[in-house]
């Protein structure tokens, strides 16, 4: 295989154990007494014997120049666990949704119609769109109503994903299986030598935690640092996943799509997996890793090389959030767990190596930067202010570029995640951030007391009138306040009057 880079630096283990340190040395007589939940350890005991279920490719009406999908959001039953069917929430079905799938410069129109008992929302991660469009809390949808936004694709390839976005009920919502899949592609992506059959060697992973009882029902848990922690994993909601593998190379589009749990994946043989890309598309290079630390929110791609007959399993390994010994085990970091079974057909179709250079990542110019803002993430609030519909955060003028600097200076697991953008790290505590995160970005993992510089250009969409969201991406976290707004607006422009009020 074509060599790998290695980037100088902070890796990403050293920038998490910087978090870890602070933590330790802070922690509170008695902090250790925080939760009774212990970690689990599923390795060998998951019955690996469903066929790892593909959502469809969702239907597109390509005439009058516009790319038109149809989404209905509906209730209904599915049966994932033996004892018997849990009541669960779609897209065009009883779970999750099907794959979008748009390529950059189409115009898109989306109808959702809401066949649920109470409002709803869809948000569309990790696409730039205007503010009217991105499915936030102000564009809420009501029983038995339809909303259909349009915009103009115009980003990189990357593999995005829409869900619930309610102000309060997210959780509850994506939980109930509400998400899917949307892959942008381009021409640059398109002509490169990568497995991109649908299906085949291109494979959707969305993979969520859920817990169920004796008869099969889905349930709520107690929500302890972080939210609901299940104890049973679901690929594309399918229990003990199995995919049969029919290509020498196959690219895994991972998807952190639970309310809380992170991920760090992993092959269970210790062989490495190459990844491509991350949030917002490919890496300039591809990279050989071990492990790859997903957080709620965020996706990687990967590619995956078998021989013939072999069989390896996806597994998520204990990870090092920065957290004290009892909220690693009350999040779920100190769990260990099969995810999915990669299993190889006795004759494998011929792959080319993956291509030595991706993409070219643009570098933006900080030297370029208008405006610097600082966010501290803390008791579910970020600059000690509780999520308000009716207020304004911060106002974003149009064609510039800010510098965020985001922290977490609270003893939980945080992300963090912006609407519209994607961003680059420009640092993790002064040092260059770790190879992983030298692509695009919508959403990182703040590791208590550690300090990211990102940095982000917002261009095209103005609107006084209709904010944007930044908030953690652990959606309990989000649903308690911990989340803000911004509008973009002309030069010399102000917010308008945004309506919303307070509350949840």
């Amino acid at each position: 295989m074509n060599a790998r880079r290695r980037a100088p630096g902070l890796s990403r283990r050293g920038f998490l154990a910087l978090g870890a340190a602070v933590t330790a040395a802070a922690t509170l007589p008695g902090c250790s007494a925080l939760g009774s939940r212990g970690a689990i350890d599923t390795v060998g005991r998951v019955d690996f014997r469903n066929r790892l279920r593909i959502p469809p490719l969702a239907e597109a009406d390509r005439r009058g120049g516009t790319t038109e999908f149809a989404l209905a959001a509906q209730a209904g039953r599915s049966a994932i666990v033996a004892g018997g069917e849990a009541d669960t929430w779609g897209l065009n079905g009883a779970l999750l949704g099907p794959t979008l799938r748009a390529r950059r410069g189409e115009t898109v129109r989306i109808t959702l119609t809401n066949h649920l008992d109470e409002a709803t929302t869809l948000h569309w991660h990790g696409m730039h769109l205007p503010a009217a469009a991105d499915g936030g809390p102000h564009q809420m949808v009501e029983p038995g109503a339809t909303w259909s936004p349009s915009w103009r694709v115009d980003q990189p390839a990357a593999t995005l994903w829409y869900h619930p976005h309610p102000h309060g009920q997210t959780e509850r919502h994506v939980y109930r299986g509400l998400g899917g899949l949307f892959i942008v592609d381009d021409d640059h992506e398109a002509a490169l030598d990568l497995p991109r059959t649908y299906g085949v060697d291109d494979i959707p992973v969305i993979v969520q935690d859920k817990t169920f009882d004796s008869t099969g029902q889905l349930i709520e848990t107690a929500r302890h640092d972080n939210g609901m922690v299940g104890d049973t994993i679901l690929v594309n909601g399918t229990a003990g996943p199995v995919f049969e593998v029919g290509a020498r190379r196959t690219r895994l589009r991972l998807l952190n799509a639970s309310t809380a749990r992170s991920y760090n994946f992993g092959l269970g043989d210790g062989r490495p997996v190459t990844m491509i890309a991350s949030d917002g598309g490919l890496l300039s290079e591809p990279l050989s890793l071990q492990r790859v630390l997903l957080t709620p929110g965020e996706r990687a791609e990967v590619v995956v090389e078998l021989e013939p007959g072999q069989e390896v399993t996806l597994r998520s390994y204990p990870q090092d959030l920065g957290l004290t010994d009892a909220r690693a085990r009350n999040s779920g970091a100190a769990d260990e767990l099969d995810v999915l079974l990669l299993r190889a057909a006795a004759r494998l179709a011929p792959s080319p190596e993956v291509p030595a250079r991706l993409a070219v990542v643009d570098r933006l110019d900080e030297s370029a930067v208008a405006v610097t803002r600082t966010f501290e993430l803390r008791n579910n609030r970020i600059n000690d202010e509780e999520m308000d519909l009716g207020r304004v955060d911060d106002v974003v003028t149009v064609d510039t570029t800010e510098v965020w600097e985001v922290w977490n200076g609270h003893r939980q697991p945080h992300n963090f995640h912006v609407h519209d953008v994607q961003f680059q790290v420009l640092s993790v505590d002064g040092r260059p951030p770790p190879p992983e995160l030298s692509g695009w970005k919508d959403t990182v993992y703040l590791p208590p007391e550690v300090r990211f510089r990102l940095i982000m250009r917002f261009t095209e969409h103005t609107d006084p009138a209709m904010p944007y969201m930044y908030h953690c991406h652990l959606l309990w976290h989000e649903d308690q306040g911990m989340m803000g707004q911004f509008v973009v607006v002309e030069p010399g422009g102000r917010p308008a009057d945004i309506g919303g009020g307070h509350g949840h």
